[in-house]
Formats: structure tokens, C-alpha cells, sequence
């Protein structure tokens, strides 16, 4: 995904329980390699990280101030 992709679309290498298929691959993005989950970015569970991540999209919309 030279140009990233869309806020709200899943990554289209994740599985249906949403791990990496590139994960340790070398065709693996650099934003990806360089993200390390903690609370602060992902909480405790699924929902929780699925609601920050949400939110984080929204509030980086361009044309947001």
C-alpha cells in the first residue's frame, strides 16, 4: 500500500482474527515494523483498542484542526 489506505478500512494483510501476514517478513511497511503496542495506544482489549484506534483516525482526518 505504497499510498497508506483509508481511515476505518482494515488492513488488508489481516487475517479474520486480525494478525499479520507480513509480520517478520521483510516486505513488512516500516510504520508497521516501528509500532509498538501498549495501553496507552491499543488498552486492555479488543474493543478498546479498536475504539482508540477509531478515534485516532477522526482526529488526524486532513482538514481537521
Amino acid at each position: 500500500m505504497p499510498d497508506g489506505k483509508p481511515a476505518g478500512v482494515p488492513c488488508p494483510q489481516l487475517t479474520s482474527d486480525y494478525r499479520c501476514r507480513l509480520f517478520g517478513k521483510p516486505e513488512r511497511p516500516v510504520v508497521c515494523s516501528g509500532f509498538h503496542a501498549d495501553e496507552d495506544t491499543c488498552g486492555t482489549t479488543n474493543e478498546r483498542a479498536f475504539e482508540l484506534l477509531r478515534e485516532l483516525e477522526e482526529s488526524t482526518l486532513p482538514g481537521k484542526a
